[in-house]
């Protein structure tokens, strides 16, 4: 086996989004392979490249039009494999950093919502009907709310225990996820993995998004994929704050007790 891709196929994120588990990021790793050792190209210039591309495909689908449509699906694809190479990249490196973490976080939410909020414009410019603007605000605002809750989690758990971080963080290092297909593994293996990853798309994620806008945008269907991006994010936003919440207060009866 190549030593090179290997340690590349390492960087993988064990915990891929859907589409990104079995598309982008394999696609990722295979432009790394030539891209990794050039030296110029940085993990956080591909983050900027990435965002660049990710503006230019919401110009074209305000552009309208079935050609700038198909255009901008591969442009958002493209994109998004930008998005899984800069990690990649910079575990391959060992040059990850705090900086480059949260750009490629902020860039992730800025683009999501200048997607759907240019898929709610296009889709008003054709039917003049002011409900797909209503939708994508919908969806952009729960699924903002759904990354919200985790920090305002965080603060709360914080300001009673300074060292809520620590624990989880030691937590989630004891339940560090496995890997159990890609190189190395069996067909079976490999099959199997594939069938469980299936179940990742009803948690309607940026890695979902990229397969819903690419589809609405090829086969011209953008209101019916509004409709199921707000339904899909108002009910995760509303369950994961009932989850975050009832944590909390149980939290909170917990310190109370002692």
């Amino acid at each position: 086996m190549n030593e090179k891709l290997t340690r590349l196929w390492a960087t993988k994120n064990k915990d891929d989004e859907w589409w990104s588990s079995f598309v982008t990021s394999p696609l990722a790793i295979a432009i790394n392979y030539l891209a990794v050792d050039v030296r110029w190209v940085t993990p956080n210039l591909i983050t900027l490249f990435s965002f660049i591309t990710a503006i230019i495909s919401a110009l074209f689908i305000v552009s309208g039009g079935t050609v700038n449509f198909i255009i901008a699906a591969i442009l958002i694809h493209w994109s998004h494999i930008l998005d899984c190479m800069d990690g990649q990249m910079a575990r391959y490196r060992k040059t990850s950093s705090l900086s480059g973490s949260f750009f490629d976080k902020l860039t992730d939410q800025i683009q999501v919502t200048i997607w759907f909020g240019s898929v709610g414009y296009a889709a008003y410019s054709q039917s003049q009907n002011v409900l797909p603007v209503f939708l994508a605000f919908t969806g952009v605002a729960f699924y903002s709310l759904r990354g919200y809750v985790k920090y305002l989690t965080i603060y709360t758990a914080m300001s009673r225990d300074s060292g809520y971080l620590e624990k989880t963080s030691k937590e989630a290092s004891r339940v560090k996820k496995k890997e159990t297909a890609g190189l190395g593994y069996g067909v079976l293996a490999n099959f199997r993995w594939f069938i469980g990853e299936q179940k990742k798309f009803f948690s309607f994620d940026e890695g979902v998004f990229i397969f819903m806008l690419s589809l609405a945008l090829v086969s011209n269907r953008l209101t019916p994929m509004l409709w199921v991006f707000a339904i899909s994010q108002l009910f995760h936003g509303l369950a994961r704050s009932w989850q975050r919440g009832r944590q909390i207060s149980q939290n909170h009866t917990v310190i109370c007790k002692k």
